[in-house]
């Protein structure tokens, strides 16, 4: 599928689009706001035909229900209130609640088979309520804008656009003309009350929010001018962001390499991602018939960002943990996270050419729950597919996999056992997000922590919110963390930001000096990144302090501002089939603080059965408190699950089960609060070197195998981690030090870089990447016999050397993509 610039996506933007992008206003293309408005109502209220089928019967209902329940509240509200229960004036959550329970009256009059079709005194209420509302709370912008801007901006604009839609045009009146005035004066991010592609909050998925409801509001106008307008802005999401030639200073989109950026440094595929993938699949319906012209590559596009961006990170219908930002603190679950998703590619397949791979992952997806759907169109559609005996299922994913999602600092090593998820940070990326209350203790989402998902389980029994309440956020599996305690934002401030607004830097709720040492922060380090060779792979990073911190001592932050310095590690890991090996050096806590590094933390219900078993060195059997195993394994044998881990190097481990009972008001302050209590495994090293193996699903004879096995650690200092696979022929490095080239068993590597070498069946396959992403070559020189080229991507030059076989790889703008060359 094609990566599109900006110059590509407006070529294939509709005429109305592209002429409104370059004609004034009074010269834009005419649009059939007609179709328009009925495409728009057919896709949130359905049509007579598809509310008919039985599969829809859920929906309806839901509709219903929840009109009947807001009008109930209307009956009861008290005074100041619309609804009962909902205080108004100095909550904008509320307000934007409001706004909700109006259109969900009004989205319940428009439905076919509801019984409140057409009930003229509904809507006569839901169009009164619009009324009083604005007439109280939303058209006095001197009393507005207060608390979260997204609100203002973006989600009372948007039930109020859908709620103008759904109301017959006759109980319109002026509210259509007022309410725009006033939203268009809310749009303060924007220009003159419209869209600024300048403004560092009119990106991503916000743009395709924006966007979206001003072109419902120009379908109500019959503005041409603010349909194409909005048109033409929302089409700039489909274009691949070059990192080297941004377009508006915009860092938020899709990448080349499927990664997926929201709030400038956040990877976030898993929330803001599928919420601009749902509005733009939603746009493409809404435009069908429009107007003339065609965006026809333009669904391949989102094709792509599916089988390349979204496919790797769900296992099993489970959104990975690592792109999901804050949202991993809410309790929805991994399940109900892609309900969106497949919503959008059961209605992506009427629109690409060869639908039949989206069909298919959709029947291997497990069933997905409707309810979480917003159309009921998408339901019938969706259920025809699932029922469609003609197609079989199938994984966009190939059965073995791994990905580099070095754009924003993810790795994705994929195996039909088990599936393991990698999480990053750099001075590009964010060491995690944390905003509103949400996300409380983030602090080492992004330094190494990893997530092993293992087939054939229930992903809510072993991570979601449960495992970051239970789970010390100290010992996430994988992090390298100091021995201390740290405070949340509001345990610290008082409130959900920094306040400082007298201070040069300006700390005000969502000032950009809140999102650089705040909400999230980048790192220190250049070096994070990896390579891929086929379905193996290597990543490495250097562990720094983050954006915060680094200010603090350079005097640049308030006396009264808390930045906390982190640990340091240098760290790689390398993936094969059967296990993950993951190498540290240079471990420090700093400052004379002791330091931990958590190899796993796993959480179970109490009543799981679950056993810990292990061997020491020595070959007997090992018991929490003795010396240093050789292996230990972890099953749950309720659930049928089992981890190994095989140490390669010799250290003390500490391991054990505990039983934890935690809130989950603990990671987020608008959770429930729910107390939850699980049984929590956790297993941790202090020294500052070792190696050791993952191994999903592993017997204690697989184990055993590991004392004379297949790997070999070649090196294991700051400047050098790399490993052998005698049995897959693999020998895979990370070189963090620049200067001579590094010597690693028979080559030799011109770092920093990543490097995997696979001779198998007379051939040598190398790969390589800069994960720093600054170098103009990579280059390494393979020792012995002469090889000569069967095939290199572009950019790769492979020569004779004294000794060797050079290869090198220009990997200027290149971003952490890797090169390859196959020798014989």
């Amino acid at each position: 599928m094609p990566h599109l610039s900006r110059r590509q996506v407006l070529s294939l933007i509709p005429a109305t689009g592209l002429l409104a992008a370059t004609a004034s206003p009074s010269r834009a293309a005419a649009v059939d706001h007609a179709r328009l408005l009925a495409n728009t109502l057919a896709i949130f209220a359905g049509t007579p035909e598809v509310n008919a089928r039985p599969e829809v019967a859920g929906k309806l209902a839901a509709i219903l229900a929840a009109a009947r329940q807001r009008l109930t509240a209307m009956d009861q509200a008290g005074d100041g209130e619309l609804f009962a229960g909902l205080r108004l004036g100095a909550d904008d959550a509320n307000l934007r609640l409001a706004y909700q329970y109006l259109y969900e009256i009004a989205l319940a009059t428009r439905a076919p088979g509801s019984a409140l079709l057409d009930d003229a005194t509904a809507q006569q209420r839901v169009a009164d309520g619009l009324r009083w509302l604005h007439e109280r709370y939303f058209g006095d912008q001197s009393a507005g804008y207060y608390g979260n801007w997204h609100n203002w901006e973006i989600g009372i604009p948007t039930h109020v656009s859908r709620t103008l839609v759904l109301l017959p045009e006759g109980l319109r009146g002026d509210l259509t003309a007022t309410y725009l005035t006033s939203m268009d004066a809310y749009l303060r991010s924007g220009k003159n009350g419209d869209v600024d592609l300048d403004s560092r909050f009119h990106t991503g998925a916000n743009l395709a929010d924006i966007t979206a409801n001003r072109i419902l509001q120009g379908a109500l106008t019959a503005d041409d001018a603010r349909v194409t307008k909005a048109i033409a802005d929302q089409a700039t999401v489909f274009a691949t962001i070059d990192p080297y030639r941004l377009q508006h200073g915009v860092t938020d989109g899709y990448y080349r390499d499927g990664s997926f950026i929201q709030h400038h440094s956040v990877a976030y595929t898993g929330s803001y991602g599928r919420i601009l993938l749902t509005r733009v699949v939603q746009t493409l319906k809404m435009l069908e018939g429009v107007a003339a012209g065609g965006a026809q590559d333009l669904p391949g596009v989102v094709y792509r960002w599916i089988a390349d961006g979204f496919a790797p990170l769900i296992f099993e219908g489970w959104m990975m943990e690592i792109v999901k930002g804050r949202a991993v603190s809410r309790t929805s679950s991994g399940y109900t996270d892609i309900g969106v998703v497949i919503e959008a590619i059961a209605d992506l397949a009427d629109h690409v050419e060869d639908a039949l791979p989206l069909r298919k992952y959709l029947k291997f997806l497990p069933a997905a729950d409707t309810a979480s759907f917003v159309s009921p169109v998408s339901i019938a559609r969706y259920a025809a597919i699932r029922a469609d005996t003609t197609v079989p299922a199938a994984d966009l994913n190939p059965a073995e996999r791994c990905v580099a999602f070095n754009a924003m600092d993810r790795t994705v090593h994929r195996r039909p056992g088990y599936a393991f998820a990698l999480a990053r940070s750099s001075e590009r990326i964010s060491k995690y997000e944390y905003m509103n209350g949400e996300n409380l203790m983030p602090w080492f989402q992004g330094d190494g922590a990893y997530y092993l998902y293992l087939a054939g389980e229930d992903q809510r029994e072993a991570f979601g919110v449960d495992y970051y309440t239970a789970v010390s956020p100290y010992r996430l599996a994988g992090v390298t963390a100091p021995v201390e305690e740290r405070r949340t934002v509001p345990d610290l401030y008082g409130r959900f930001w920094y306040e400082n607004p007298g201070h040069p830097l300006n700390f005000t709720s969502s000032s950009e000096s809140q999102n650089t040492y705040v909400y999230f922060p980048r790192a220190g380090n250049a070096f994070s990144g990896g390579a891929t060779l086929g379905a193996y792979g290597v990543a490495g990073m250097v562990q720094s302090d983050d954006a915060a911190y680094t200010a603090k001592q350079a005097g640049l932050l308030p006396d009264d501002f808390v930045a906390y310095r982190n640990a340091r590690a240098t760290k790689s890991w390398f993936m094969f089939d059967d296990e993950i090996v993951v190498l540290a050096a240079g471990v420090s806590g700093q400052g004379g603080r002791d330091v931990v590094t958590t190899v796993d933390s796993r959480i179970a219900a109490p009543a799981d059965a679950v056993t810990l078993t292990g061997e020491r060195w020595d070959g007997q059997a090992w018991q929490p408190g003795t010396s240093a195993p050789r292996w230990l394994r972890y099953a749950n044998g309720t659930r049928g699950t089992a981890v190994g881990y095989a140490f390669l190097t010799s250290q003390p481990v500490t391991a054990g089960l505990e039983t934890v009972t935690r809130s989950r008001r603990a990671v987020r302050t608008s959770n429930p609060d729910t107390p939850i209590t699980k049984n929590v495994f956790t297993a941790a090293i202090g020294t500052s070197a070792f190696a050791y193996a993952l191994v999903p699903n592993a017997t204690e004879a697989d184990l055993r195998a590991y004392r004379g096995g297949p790997l070999t650690v070649l090196a294991n200092d700051r400047h050098v981690q790399a490993v052998k696979h005698k049995a897959l022929g693999i020998v895979a490095c990370n070189v963090f030090a620049d200067g001579p080239p590094r010597p690693v068993e028979r080559l030799l590597v011109d770092g920093p870089a990543s490097v995997l070498v696979r001779s198998a069946g007379g051939r040598t396959t190398v790969a390589l990447s800069d994960p720093t992403m600054k170098r103009e070559r990579v280059s390494v020189v393979v020792h012995g016999a002469r090889l000569r080229l069967d095939s290199a991507d572009e950019g790769v030059t492979v020569r004779r050397v004294p000794g060797g076989t050079l290869i090198q790889a220009t990997t200027h703008q290149s971003y952490g993509r890797t090169f390859t060359a196959t020798l014989h």
